[in-house]
């Protein structure tokens, strides 16, 4: 059994701590696990995806373009820009608030992101769509956003180990202080996406 899965977005958005916490989650789980990360700009805002490899046995810390079983896009010219990756069974879940790119030439097309969602939208008919932003903005703070979308992938019931692992490793991860914050925003988003696939 293999399982891959990219998570895109640019840096501030905690890209990396939920491909950690994935990866951790799988291991608990007995999942042999290979991650990467792939950053560009070196300023906030930049393109950040984390590659997360997980099955019986791993070769390779990224993933191979087509063969992505998930993506979890935190910004949505990320998701897109990430799409090669996915396999054609692949399912998306994407975070519908936009960031604008911190370098736009000037005089360079306008970022428009409801182009983007409306595009993902037409050609992946299962995908998940939410601001995850503004969720976990209601419930604390925006910068849970990233483990707002990872209680999304478990209410699309998309990941390959129990909710249960994941749980535990939320507790033990995130430092005191943040724990209430961010398990309300897991939560929230968590029973947001089962309320939609359930209609």
């Amino acid at each position: 059994m293999k399982y891959n899965i990219l998570i895109a977005g640019v840096g501030g958005q905690g890209v990396v701590l939920s491909s950690r916490m994935l990866a951790l989650a799988a291991m608990k789980a007995g999942f042999h696990v290979s991650t990467a990360e792939t950053i560009g700009m070196s300023q906030r805002e930049g393109s950040v995806s984390s590659h997360i490899r997980l099955g019986d046995k791993v070769s390779g810390s990224l993933i191979p373009i087509g063969q992505a079983d998930l993506l979890l896009g935190l910004e949505p010219a990320e998701t897109v820009r990430n799409l090669p990756f996915l396999s054609k069974s692949g399912k998306v879940l994407v975070n519908t608030h936009a960031i604008p790119p911190a370098s736009r030439m000037p005089g360079g097309p306008e970022y428009d992101p409801a182009a983007l969602l409306s595009f993902l939208c037409e050609y992946y008919p299962d995908i998940y769509c939410s601001d995850f932003t503004e969720l976990a903005e209601d419930v604390g703070t925006y910068r849970a956003a990233n483990v707002a979308i990872l209680g999304a992938a478990v209410g699309a019931r998309v990941l390959p180990f129990p909710e249960s692992t994941l749980r535990a490793v939320l507790d033990a991860e995130i430092p005191m202080k943040y724990r209430a914050v961010n398990k309300a925003a897991f939560e929230r988003a968590m029973k947001c996406i089962r309320l939609i696939s359930s209609t």
